[in-house]
Formats: structure tokens, sequence, C-alpha cells
């Protein structure tokens, strides 16, 4: 009931009331109008709060209507995650076929290569490689490389069928051989499994275009293709070992050479000073007062310096004599490699700094300081032992010719002095030409900064 209906009854109600017992009708409102009245007001307030929070008056039909929205929600939630997971499968798979082509590809994923065959020098690689290449030759020219297992006829003709598919085939075995020898072209170490892959691929991809002609690549023609993928990729490994030996002989050789020079030198001077110490002793033996004891003052000079040589002689012919006689370094180059960086390696020559100034050449930016010049009677076998002590250290964990190591002097050191404890280390590092160029680089960055600043603003 609105509000217009109850006003109009409740006059109506006045009206009877005021006649029936003769109340005059002022005094029935006084009785009855208040109470309707704040009856009305409250009615009114109600209201208002009926239509404000009509939407969450019936929590059951709230609760309802969310479930509903929320069972809607983890519905498209799984569909999209189902597809999600679809697409992530699909692009996986594009960026396995992608990574067989592009060789710019992060190799994060590339595993180390596993060799397949074990031969001892290079031309015995490329020997084989002619052996697996005459066995493709003879399949291709046998037939059995690529084969068609149906007898196709064209308008009735089985010739002309023959022809399709002898040209089908042809057409084949050169899409197929063009695959291979790119990917055998190419093959390198950061790249040899993608390679394996791309030369599967194509024999795959290939074979099911051709499954309506019924021709097929012959997977033993797949194999040998495999095998000389990876004999090539192995000769050149091999041949890559195989100069680096050839250098490090050469480098043995020049040192052997210069070992033959000390000795002619040191027997040279030797000679020299037994000849003049002989001539001398002559001499002394026809001599008298000041003038023999001049002389032999003389005589006793050289006979000290004949015995300092005759003992250089004898180090030299026995660095000569002997392979193992030698010196093991330990020098650092912080401006080329950083700290705690040090190569630990093996010299036989004389002046073994002629080594580490060798080492300091234009191949890197600083001179090495050294910390440590040993004598050894066995050279090879202390650099073996301290470098085996470090092996897991190594930077280089594939080339063990390079001898640089990530440890810190301390506990090179103790490891030394575990086989000679007299051995004396230089602790410090000068590093000179570094030092200055980081002072000069500090100083062209102040200069830059000072330029940057206004004088004025």
């Amino acid at each position: 009931m609105n509000t217009k209906k109850i006003a109009f009854w409740s006059v109506v109600i006045v009206l009877i009331l005021s006649i029936v017992i003769a109340i005059p009708p002022a005094s029935v409102i006084l009785l009855i109008g208040f109470p309707v009245y704040k009856w009305l007001e409250e009615r009114k307030k109600v209201k208002k709060y009926e239509q404000k929070y009509s939407e969450i008056i019936d929590v059951d039909s709230a609760v309802d209507t969310s479930n509903t929205e929320l069972d809607k929600i983890n519905l498209k939630i799984v569909e999209l995650q189902e597809s999600y997971k679809q697409k992530h499968i699909i692009y996986n798979d594009l960026i396995d076929r992608v990574a067989i082509y592009d060789e710019r590809m992060n190799f994060a994923e590339m595993g180390m290569y596993e060799p397949h065959f074990d031969f001892d020098t290079s031309e015995a690689y490329r020997d084989k490689i002619k052996e697996i290449r005459a066995k493709q030759k003879s399949m291709i020219k046998e037939e059995s490389a690529i084969t068609c297992s149906t007898a196709w006829e064209v308008s009735g003709s089985k010739a002309e069928g023959q022809k399709m598919t002898n040209r089908a085939i042809r057409l084949t075995a050169r899409a197929f051989n063009n695959e291979c020898d790119a990917a055998i072209a190419n093959v390198s170490w950061n790249n040899a499994e993608r390679m394996e892959k791309r030369i599967q691929r194509a024999f795959e991809a290939i074979n099911k275009m051709n499954e309506t002609n019924r021709i097929y690549i012959s997977s033993y023609y797949l194999d040998l293709k495999l095998d000389e993928l990876r004999l090539a990729f192995e000769y050149k490994d091999k041949r890559q070992i195989e100069k680096e030996d050839q250098a490090e002989l050469r480098r043995q050789e020049r040192e052997e050479e210069r070992l033959k020079k000390e000795v002619e030198r040191a027997l040279a001077e030797e000679t020299k000073l037994e000849k003049l110490l002989a001539k001398i002793q002559e001499k002394a033996s026809h001599s008298e007062g000041s003038e023999l004891e001049r002389l032999q003052a003389e005589i006793t000079k050289l006979g000290s310096e004949l015995k300092e040589m005759q003992k250089i002689n004898d180090r030299v012919k026995a660095m000569a004599e002997q392979t193992k006689l030698g010196y093991v370094y330990v020098i650092s180059n912080i401006g080329s490699f950083g700290k705690d960086v040090y190569k630990i390696g093996m010299t036989r020559r004389l002046e073994p700094m002629d080594r580490v100034k060798e080492l300091g050449n234009a191949s890197v930016p600083f001179y090495f300081d050294l910390h440590a010049m040993i004598f050894s009677e066995d050279a090879p076998a202390l650099e073996a032992k301290v470098q085996r002590a470090f092996a897991d250290r190594r930077l280089n964990l594939v080339n063990y010719r390079k001898e640089y190591f990530n440890v810190t002097l301390e506990e090179i050191k103790e490891k030394i002095w575990e086989f000679n404890p007299n051995v004396e280390f230089v602790d410090d590092t000068e590093a000179r030409e570094f030092k200055e160029t980081l002072a000069l680089r500090h100083k062209q960055e102040l200069t830059s900064i000072n330029n940057e600043i206004p004088e004025e603003i």
C-alpha cells in the first residue's frame, strides 16, 4: 500500500470515528494521526534502505551468483592454461627447428660433442671420409640409396612411369645431398649436434613429402651421411690438435737450440779464460817482485772467474743433456686476466725470464709479473704435480696447454712448499703499466667531467 492510499484511509477513519464517538476530528487526528505519521516516516526509511541495499539483501542469491561467476572464471583459466600448454609445445618445436639453421642461437643448450671415431692421425680421418663417400657413390650407382616401392604407370605406360620415378629419385637425391653437403661444410665445434639434427630433419621431411610417390631415402644412406658429418668435424678437430702439438714441438726445439748455443757460448768463454789464465801464468813464471805480485793477483781473479764459468757451463751442459732439468714459474697479469689468475708453467731456458718476457709480447696488453721461479731437476714432474692440484680451477677445462688457474697466491705457495719449502715468492704485484693506465683513465674521466660542468649558469 502506497502513501497516498494510507493518507486517504486515515482521513476516512478520522471522520468515521468523529461521527461514531462524537469526538471532534481534531482530537481524533491528535490521537491516531501522530502514530500514523511516525509509522509513515519509518516506512520511508525502510524503503530507502531497501532500495539502497536491494542487491545484497538476498545473501543466498548473491552467493549463488558469485559461485556461478567463479565457475566461469575457473573454466576460462583452465582453457587458457591448456591453450598455453599447446602453444608452448609448438613454440619449443619451432625454436628447435630454427636452432638447427641459426648459427647465432645462444649455445647454452649446446652439449659436449662425444667423438664417434678414435683415429691417431688426421690422415686416418681423411682416409675414412674417402671410404664413406665411396660407399655412398656405390649405393647411388646400385640404386639402393633412394628407392621406390611402387611400379608406377603414366597413361598406362610402365616405361613412362619409370621415367617419372627416376626423375623423382634424382630430385630427391639432389635435395638431400645438397642439405647434407651444406651441413658438412659448415660443421664446427659449436654446432656439430645441430648439424646432425639438420640432416636427420631433412631425411624425415623429404621422405614425408615423397610418401605419395612411395619414394624413400634409405636409413643406411642416412647413417653414411651422418658418419661423414662426424668424420668431417673430428678431422678438423684433429688437425687443430696436431697444429698445436707442432707449435709446441717447435717451441721446444727452439729452446733446445738456445741451450745448444748457450753451451757453445759457455765453452767459448771457458776456453778463452783458460787461455788467458795460461798466458798470465806463463808470464808470471818469468817475473819477479811487484810485477809477480800483480800477476798472481790477476791469476787468482781469473781463477775465480773460470770456476764460476765452469759451474755455469756444467749447468748448461746438464740442461742440454737432460730434458727434465728446468724451471717452474708462477706469473700473473692482473691487467689482462684480472685478480687471482696465475699461469703455472715450465721452461728449460738458461735465462728463464726470457720465457716470461716472451709471454708478455703483443698478444696481451700488459707484461706479466713474476711471483716465483723454481729450478728443479725434474721440472716436468713438479709442474704436473702443482697443476694437478688445481685441475678443477683451470680457466680452460678443454685445452690443458692453457696453463692458467683461478687460485690465490697463498694456495700456490702452500702446494709448492709441500715439495720445496725453500722456494721464495714475490707477493706484491707490480703491474706498473696497468696501474699507470688506470691512473690515466681516472685523470681523463675527471677532465671529461670538468669539461661537462659549465663555468657559468
